[in-house]
């Protein structure tokens, strides 16, 4: 038998490297839907509940304070962040280099901020009304998740990231202006909705 007859042709040889290659990729991206479901999560569990203590009329659905809507979007937000990171920490355990680096530079920028954000809120928190405090820190947190979701895409080229943060500013922008019951609601459905899209879009994407 000739040793050339199991040689692959050149057209087996390219189909072999771009499948190797996709397995590759699949393997050191994470998956989207992971990425993206938690904070949709966060989003509706958070807004939902002020939305509850709110309401459109400015009348309560539900006996919920302030105190506690926030609480619940922390803890969500929390634990969003949590398991996004070991996400991206399994899937990245075998990287090294620049883009690991910059994930984690990333990471700890996401840290610093949320933590400075509720700093400087609570220095102002006694200077405003009981009916805005709630609206205060939840449009102050998100502005800073639109800011950090355009930087990173941005820093990742990743379009749907970068426009992820842009659609969080515009609706966090006009909840603002509509007040905190409108407020709630357009961030539990427009935002914490757009995030899971988004993710579900992503994935059938690849």
């Amino acid at each position: 038998m000739d040793d050339d007859d199991g040689a692959l042709s050149p057209e087996e040889t390219l189909q072999l490297i771009e499948r190797q290659q996709a397995v590759a990729a699949r393997r050191l991206t994470p998956d989207p839907l992971l990425m993206y479901a938690p904070w949709g999560l966060a989003w509706m569990l958070g807004f939902g509940a002020f939305f509850l203590t709110y309401g459109l009329d400015g009348e309560p659905i539900l006996p919920i304070s302030w105190k506690l809507a926030l609480a619940v979007l922390v803890a969500s937000q929390l634990g969003a962040g949590a398991f996004t990171a070991y996400v991206i920490w399994r899937q990245n355990i075998q990287v090294r280099g620049e883009s690991t680096q910059r994930g984690m530079m990333y990471g700890y920028a996401w840290f610093v901020a949320m933590v400075s954000m509720f700093m400087v809120a609570a220095r102002f928190r006694p200077m405003l009304d009981v009916d805005e405090i709630g609206l205060f820190y939840s449009s102050f947190s998100l502005l800073v998740v639109a800011i950090l979701y355009m930087a990173g895409g941005a820093i990742w080229r990743t379009w749907s990231m970068f426009f992820i943060g842009v659609w969080t500013a515009i609706v966090n922008t006009v909840g603002v202006a509509l007040g905190p019951g409108w407020h709630s609601l357009l961030i539990a459905v427009l935002v914490g909705g757009g995030f899971f899209a988004t993710g579900v879009w992503l994935r059938r994407q690849a």
